[in-house]
């Protein structure tokens, strides 16, 4: 089985501003289509209902929530973390759902945006248990906003 995490953060950890991304950075949103394409994806409901398209495509979305009434098309819900209908999936947030599979995730992608944002929303502390594998370098964007995208794997027990 393995649990794999990805997120966009600002300096300061920010994921998320209310039922948005505080930022646009153009080609950063591809990094997340080319790794979960083809592959469940693990949300919350407020994420799910924070996307522009519904289902996303090519992905089996799974939505996680503790409604028992809600359900919406193209999601599967859930209601606990082990209700996951695949052994190797993508969490992709909210703040919630990070923390919920953070003690048992083996790897991460994580892009460090370079610049603030206001947010409500953080992504997890990270311990040193985890290192960096891989990183794309820095990446300028055609508006000028610098990124690093870094492949993170646990280098302790999960």
């Amino acid at each position: 089985m393995t649990i794999h995490m990805i997120w966009a953060e600002a300096r300061n950890r920010v994921i998320g501003a209310g039922d948005t991304i505080p930022w646009r950075v153009p080609g950063e949103q591809k990094i997340f289509k080319e790794r979960t394409a083809g592959s469940t994806v693990v949300m919350g409901r407020a994420t799910w209902d924070s996307l522009p398209l519904k289902p996303l495509p090519g992905r089996q979305n799974v939505v996680l929530t503790r409604s028992r009434q809600w359900s919406s098309p193209g999601a599967l819900v859930i209601h606990g973390g082990d209700g996951v209908p695949a052994t190797d999936f993508w969490v992709m947030g909210g703040g919630t759902v990070y923390e919920m599979f953070l003690p048992v995730a083996e790897h991460i992608v994580r892009t460090r945006i370079d610049l603030d944002a206001e947010g409500d929303v953080f992504a997890p502390e990270l311990g040193d248990d985890w290192a960096v594998t891989e990183s794309s370098g820095v990446i300028v964007a055609p508006n000028g906003v610098s990124y690093v995208v870094e492949d993170l794997r646990r280098t302790g027990p999960a």
